[in-house]
C-alpha cells in the first residue's frame, strides 16, 4: 500500500491506492492536480499584501506536492544565472542548501530543453555519468526536470525531482510536472504583475503629489498676489466680481528725493536697499491686517477694510504707518553713522469709499478705485518727510487713538484746500 499526500486549500489530503491499481492512482493525481488552481488563486489573492516578498508559502506547497506526485525523496524549484543554480523553494534537502555551481547542475541541461527531461539512471547517461553529483555523494540516480518558461519564452529557471535509487515514473507523473511547472509559472508572472502594479500606484501617488504640490505652490502665488478670499473667488469662479465697500482706508508712501538717490547710487544697491525696504513694509501691513495693493517705482500703497474685516481700518493702517517711519528711522541712524545717504519717506492716509476688484486675464491684479484713493495719494504728495499725514475724514475714526497735529487747511492742486493732520 502507498500513501499519496495532496495539498489542498485546508490542508493535505492522504489517499490509499494499491500498487496494482495504476488506473485509481491516475483519477487520484489529475484530480488534485485541479485543486492547484484554487490554491494558486487564494495565494494569490494573499500575495497582494505582500507585494516585493517572495511568495514562499506558494511555491513551498507546490514543490511537495511535485515530490509526492513523482514519489521521489527530494524536489525543488531553482533558477539559474550564468554561475550558480539557485533554490527557490526545495522539499527533502536541508535549510543551509542554498546553491550550487551551474557546471554541475543536472537542471543546466534542463533549462535549455523546451520540454520535461528525465533520466531513470543516471549513471547510464554520459551527459551526467561524471557529475560529482552522481559520482559521489549524494549519488543521485533519477532525475525528471521540467523548464520553467515565461510568456516571452525565455526559460528562467525548472521544476525536478530527484531520488537515490534509479525509478521510472508513468506517463500521468510526467504530465503531472509539465501542469505543475506552468503552476510555478503562473505564479511567478503574478508575483511580477503585482511588484508591476505597486510600481504603476506608486508612479500615481507620486505623480499626484507633485500635482499637489504644484497646485499648493500656486494656490500660494495667489495668494501673494491677491487677497486670500480674492484668490479663493477667483479659484472658484475663474472671475471676481467687483465690490463697492462703502469704507475703507487707503495710503500711499514715497521717499523723498529717490531720483537724486538714483544718481549716486548704484543699479543693484538701490535695487537692494529697495527690496529691503519695501519686505519689511510687507511684514509690517500684514502683521496689522492691511492688504498690499502694489508698488510703483519707489512709491507703495496698501488699503484696509477692502477685503476684509472693515472694524477700526484706519486705526490698523495708523499703526502700521507709524511702524513703517519707525522702521526707517532705525535705519538711518545707522546709515548717518556709516556716513551714507539717508531714506526718509513720506507717507499720507484717507478714509473713504472704493471700488475693488481684479483686472486682467493672464497677470491679475488686484486694485482699488474712487475718488478716496485720489485724495489719499494727494495726503502723501502734501506731507513732510517722516511724518503720517492724514485726512479729516481718517481724523474723525482715529482722534481717539492717536495724537494728532492739526495742519488747518492745506492747499492742494485738484481738490483745492483740504484740512490735513499729523499723526505722532
Amino acid at each position: 500500500m502507498l500513501c499519496l499526500k495532496f495539498a489542498t486549500t485546508s490542508g493535505l489530503v492522504h489517499v490509499a491506492r494499491s500498487d496494482s491499481n495504476c488506473t485509481e492512482m491516475n483519477h487520484i493525481i489529475w484530480t488534485n492536480l485541479n485543486h492547484i488552481q484554487i490554491i494558486i488563486a487564494q495565494l494569490g489573492r494573499k500575495n497582494r499584501a505582500l507585494i516585493g516578498k517572495a511568495p514562499e508559502i506558494c511555491f513551498d506547497e507546490i514543490t511537495e506536492l511535485a515530490a509526492e506526485i513523482l514519489q521521489c525523496p527530494v524536489s525543488f524549484i531553482e533558477f539559474m544565472d550564468a554561475d550558480r543554480q539557485w533554490f527557490k523553494s526545495k522539499y527533502g534537502l536541508t535549510d543551509d542548501y542554498i546553491e550550487t555551481p551551474r557546471d554541475i547542475a543536472i537542471c543546466a541541461t534542463t533549462i535549455c530543453q523546451s520540454d520535461l527531461l528525465t533520466v531513470n539512471d543516471l549513471t547510464e547517461d554520459d551527459r551526467f555519468a561524471n557529475n560529482p553529483l552522481v559520482s559521489s555523494a549524494p549519488n543521485i540516480r533519477f532525475y525528471a526536470g521540467m523548464p520553467l518558461i515565461s510568456p516571452d519564452g525565455a526559460a528562467v529557471g525548472t521544476i525536478c525531482a530527484v531520488d537515490f535509487e534509479k525509478r521510472e515514473i508513468s506517463q500521468s507523473q510526467k504530465e503531472a510536472l509539465r501542469r505543475l511547472s506552468r503552476q510555478v509559472m503562473a505564479q511567478l508572472e503574478l508575483r511580477r504583475a503585482l511588484k508591476d502594479a505597486d510600481k504603476a500606484v506608486k508612479s500615481r501617488e507620486e505623480l499626484y503629489q507633485a500635482l499637489l504640490n504644484e497646485k499648493q505652490a500656486l494656490d500660494q502665488f495667489m495668494v501673494n498676489m491677491l487677497p486670500a478670499s480674492i484668490a479663493e473667488e477667483l479659484k472658484r469662479d475663474g472671475k471676481v466680481e467687483p465690490k463697492y465697500i462703502d469704507e475703507a482706508s487707503i495710503m500711499f508712501c514715497d521717499f523723498v528725493g529717490f531720483t537724486k538717490l538714483t544718481e549716486t547710487m548704484s543699479p543693484q544697491n538701490l535695487i537692494d536697499l529697495l527690496h529691503q525696504c519695501f519686505c519689511k513694509f510687507d511684514s509690517i501691513v500684514a502683521k496689522h491686517g492691511v492688504e498690499k495693493i502694489k508698488t510703483i517705482g519707489d512709491a507703495y500703497m496698501c488699503v484696509a477694510g477692502a477685503t476684509g474685516d472693515q472694524e477700526d481700518h484706519a486705526t490698523r493702517l495708523c499703526m502700521a504707518a507709524l511702524e513703517m517711519i519707525g522702521y526707517l528711522n532705525k535705519t538711518n541712524r545707522t546709515r548717518e553713522k556709516l556716513r551714507m545717504p539717508t531714506w526718509d519717506m513720506r507717507v499720507g492716509i484717507h478714509s473713504g469709499p472704493v471700488i475693488a476688484g481684479v483686472v486682467g486675464e493672464n497677470k491679475f491684479t488686484f486694485d482699488v478705485w474712487g475718488d478716496a484713493v485720489n485724495i489719499a495719494a494727494l495726503m502723501e504728495q502734501n506731507s513732510e518727510r517722516g511724518r503720517v499725514n492724514i485726512s479729516e475724514s481718517t481724523q474723525h475714526r482715529v482722534s481717539q487713538q492717536f495724537q494728532l497735529e492739526d495742519r488747518g487747511l492745506v492747499p492742494t492742486r485738484k481738490k483745492g484746500d483740504l484740512r490735513m493732520f499729523f499723526v505722532s
